[in-house]
């Protein structure tokens, strides 16, 4: 009896971040399938492939004004919402499963932006009468916005994961998701979703968290599950196939985040068994992860959760923070406040940093308490001679304030009545000394107040990715506001702040879009999608120098919020 029962406490662990499965009708799901493919490829400049089908690229003709008031969607839009706030979208379902088509342009979008900006998160919270309860639940939608020549086309589309489909054939929730787990329907079947737990068979694919460009084209869909990383196509936003790693590393859950590069991707796999990380990476245009190193946890009784790391040129930051995967909550039919976790402020924090090239830990050190999802940036301060004697690494943090997590539930975003309850954040940074040391440092890079306290969502110039840098752009505070509801542009020299800030509406995450041949490194733009006061919502471009709108494109609709990233240029290789 306790063997059984040790057998599941250690396998559950390796289930732990993904806990959610839905009893769902999915009524008002008719899906469509039709989209205007000749459309999408005027803009991306490359022909779009049906599902499943082997992608051949062809260069068209320019997309003209006139052709771009022609190119009329095939399907039409979910119908435009206004007047009030009380009709805003961000923490709304989106009905239709598929849309697409040319955008209304508002000012002048620069000749130069020329690609595709993709931007992945959960789009599905309720179906019948079902309503998920947090905004890290919901089923994955990608929304897209291709750019050229002055002119943008729009379009959305769930992405079809496992955890998606069977909800939809079966009209209930199938897999554990992040705060929900379906419900049993007999002591039997309880026994078999833990014995599911040892397989991984029913942890979700709902790949509902981040999307990035691997350095060979291929765009990748990820949530913490290892099962739940999706390639899906660009152009057309099909989801292609799941991404198998052909390795023996093995592991069920691993860093929504990874680190990747033209030529490398770097990750973190936590071992729940024998409490630590295992730094992994792997090389562009493989499956297979190497093996680099590995760190075993200082305290706790399970590995701090690894949401995101930072890196430098020469690197691996693992942080270690006492925000823990806890099996006994990962076993509860109910949420905590903490879900999958457990606070263990007593078991201290702490900062890691591995050698990239030989795998040794060339620090560990004990560092504040500390509540972090995003990490910005790392790089490894100098002497005058120099030698490398620190690492800063910077990140949104939440003054190990653990209360964010649970005030992430749908209820409490969808009721605001104006009071000022969002949790204070700033710019953590890191000072990790490579002299021997016991000891770092965590301290605010600028006063909070110039943002608002309030910090999460944020992107660099990719070219300074694990060097020294100025600038990051991140979601800030207005307050009063339950929510990050600015668009923030942060100096990190001159310490200075530049907001941008409409009422009533939420933006997501602003994504920095080099200009090509750029020198200095804000010399480009921020995109964000927008849910406006009055339900509609529009892909925002503001200048990143100035941090001024120069466009925006309007859809013929509101979206719901949505979470990370990336920027496919349009010769995507």
């Amino acid at each position: 009896y306790s063997t059984y029962f040790i057998f599941i406490f250690f396998h559950a662990q390796l289930a732990l971040f993904t806990a959610h499965p839905l009893h769902l009708p999915l009524d008002n799901m008719s899906p469509t399938m039709s989209s205007s493919l000749y459309t999408v490829a005027a803009l991306s400049g490359r022909r779009a492939s049906q599902q499943g089908g082997n992608k051949q690229r062809a260069v068209v003709q320019p997309l003209t004004a006139d052709a771009a008031t022609e190119a009329l969607p095939l399907i039409s839009a979910p119908r435009r919402r206004g007047g009030g706030a009380d009709e805003l979208v961000a923490w709304k379902s989106i009905r239709q499963e598929r849309w697409e088509g040319v955008l209304e342009v508002e000012g002048n979008l620069p000749l130069w932006l020329d690609g595709t900006y993709l931007r992945n998160g959960p789009g599905l919270w309720d179906l019948g009468d079902y309503g998920f309860r947090h905004l890290f639940d919901g089923y994955a939608m990608l929304v897209r916005v291709s750019f050229r020549d002055g002119h943008a086309v729009g379009a959305h589309r769930q992405i079809e994961s496992e955890a998606y489909k069977a909800a939809r054939e079966h009209g209930k929730l199938c897999y554990r998701e992040f705060s929900e787990v379906p419900k049993p329907d007999s002591f039997t079947s309880f026994i078999g979703q833990l014995v599911s737990l040892f397989s991984g068979s029913s942890l979700t694919d709902n790949s509902n968290t981040g999307v990035l460009r691997l350095g060979d084209g291929r765009v990748l869909c990820l949530t913490e599950s290892v099962k739940g990383s999706i390639i899906v196509d660009p152009d057309t936003l099909d989801t292609v196939s799941k991404f198998e790693y052909q390795d023996k590393l093995g592991g069920l859950i691993h860093s929504a985040h990874p680190i990747v590069t033209d030529t490398e991707f770097w990750t973190l796999i936590p071992d729940l068994i024998r409490p630590g990380y295992v730094v992994a990476r792997m090389d562009i245009g493989s499956n297979e992860r190497q093996f680099v190193g590995r760190v075993d946890c200082r305290g706790g009784p399970a590995p701090g959760w690894v949401h995101s790391f930072p890196v430098t040129e020469n690197y691996v930051v693992v942080p270690e923070m006492p925000l823990r995967y806890c099996v006994a909550n990962l076993l509860r039919a109910e949420p905590t406040p903490l879900y999958k976790f457990q606070w263990y402020p007593d078991s201290g924090s702490y900062m890691h940093v591995m050698c990239k090239a030989s795998g040794n830990i060339v620090a560990s050190v004990e560092v504040p308490p500390f509540m972090t999802f995003h990490f910005i940036n790392a790089y490894e301060e100098k002497d005058e001679e120099g030698r490398v004697t620190a690492i800063i690494a910077d990140c949104c943090e939440h003054n190990a304030n653990t209360s964010i997590l649970d005030n992430l539930r749908l209820h409490n975003l969808r009721s605001f009545t104006g009071e000022d309850v969002l949790i204070d954040s700033r710019v953590g940074r890191f000072r990790i000394p490579l002299d021997g040391s016991p000891f770092g440092e965590l301290e605010a890079a600028l006063d909070p107040e110039d943002h608002g306290r309030g910090m999460d969502m944020c992107s660099i110039n990719p070219a300074h990715l694990g060097k020294e840098y100025r600038y990051t752009y991140a979601c800030g505070a207005h307050r009063p506001c339950n929510f990050p509801n600015t668009l923030t542009k942060i100096d990190l020299v001159e310490k200075t702040v530049m907001n941008w800030y409409e009422e009533g509406a939420v933006p997501s995450e602003p994504y920095f879009v080099p200009r090509p041949g750029a020198v200095e490194e804000d010399d480009g733009v921020a995109i964000s999608m927008v849910s406006a006061k009055d339900g509609s919502g529009y892909a925002l471009v503001l200048d990143a120098k100035t941090f001024k709108e120069i466009a925006r494109a309007n859809f013929p609709y509101g979206l719901p919020y949505g979470l990370h990233c990336c920027w496919v240029p349009r010769n995507n290789t």
